[in-house]
């Protein structure tokens, strides 16, 4: 993917190309924020028809108008399976929307994020402060370290592993080999779920066919589901379920989500359910 601006007089506009011959193209009220990292550039950009955006070496890691989509799909269908998730670990997610979605469950007791570039905690907390409110709860337990080094090293157990990485380029390529993989399962307690993007199954068949093959050999339990989010690319994203004991539909429980008393933008039983049902194209990815 990459990024160009696009400006005169009056105008500005961003562009995202997929696979260098399709895109998605946002015109720009002003740049907020540009610099770089150790790890990689950072953009934020008020835009017109999705308001702020967190940009990451040029590609959307998200938006304010949809970034509830994401951080809902990834965090409440793991959450509302596992019977007892009181230790949640959290791989990148430095915006903190992962974080925000996660503690709104009483059951959380702990959550452990390890995030590898504190320049985007820091971003996120000034720019986006309503996807950043839990970096404020004493639930949390915030460490900067490379996540595939931190799985490879910790010898601690969690219920539930969330691994909200960007995309496989840069400092989150390694987050989607099998080393990290087969490390990030021992990290996980017996009955544990793990939980991670996959992609988009229409702009990136490859890896996630890659994907898929390598948690195939790790885990019993081994699901894609979809979410539609608009300014990823394709709009259609993956997401992979897995689990050496759980099914993410048989041990679904919408009573649950009714009980939690939690409300969604997005998520919700029917939703739970229709998000596993996958196109044939998609099937034969996986």
């Amino acid at each position: 993917m990459s990024f160009k601006y696009f400006e005169d007089l009056w105008n500005m506009w961003y562009t995202e190309l997929h696979n260098g011959a399709a895109g998605l193209t946002l015109k720009i009220k002003k740049v907020l924020y540009s610099g770089e990292s150790p790890f990689q550039r950072i953009d934020v950009m008020e835009t017109y028809e999705y308001g702020k955006m967190l940009v990451l070496y040029g590609s959307i890691m998200f938006t304010e108008r949809d970034e509830f989509v994401y951080h809902e799909m990834i965090s409440h269908v793991p959450l509302f399976v596992h019977p007892s998730p009181g230790r949640v670990l959290v791989i990148g997610g430095g915006d903190g929307g992962t974080v925000r979605e996660v503690l709104r469950h009483r059951e959380v007791q702990a959550v452990t994020m390890v995030e590898i570039d504190s320049q985007v905690v820091e971003v996120s907390k000034k720019y986006f402060p309503t996807m950043a409110v839990g970096f404020s709860d004493p639930r949390l337990s915030l460490l900067f370290k490379d996540g595939a080094e931190f799985v490879k090293e910790d010898s601690g157990k969690y219920d539930v592993i969330l691994v909200d990485s960007a995309d496989p380029v840069g400092p989150a390529d390694i987050l989607f080999r099998e080393e990290f993989f087969v490390n990030a399962k021992g990290r996980l307690q017996e009955g544990g779920v793990f939980v991670a993007q996959t992609e988009s199954p229409f702009y990136h068949p490859d890896i996630v066919r890659n994907t898929y093959s390598i948690l195939k050999r790790i885990y019993k339990e081994v699901h894609m589901y979809l979410a539609w989010i608009p300014a990823y690319p394709s709009a259609l994203w993956s997401f992979c379920f897995c689990s050496d004991s759980l099914h993410p539909l048989k041990g679904f429980n919408e009573e649950r989500v009714k009980a939690s008393g939690l409300e969604f933008k997005y998520y919700n039983p029917e939703v739970h359910r229709a998000a596993f049902a996958l196109p044939n194209f998609v099937k034969k990815l996986v």
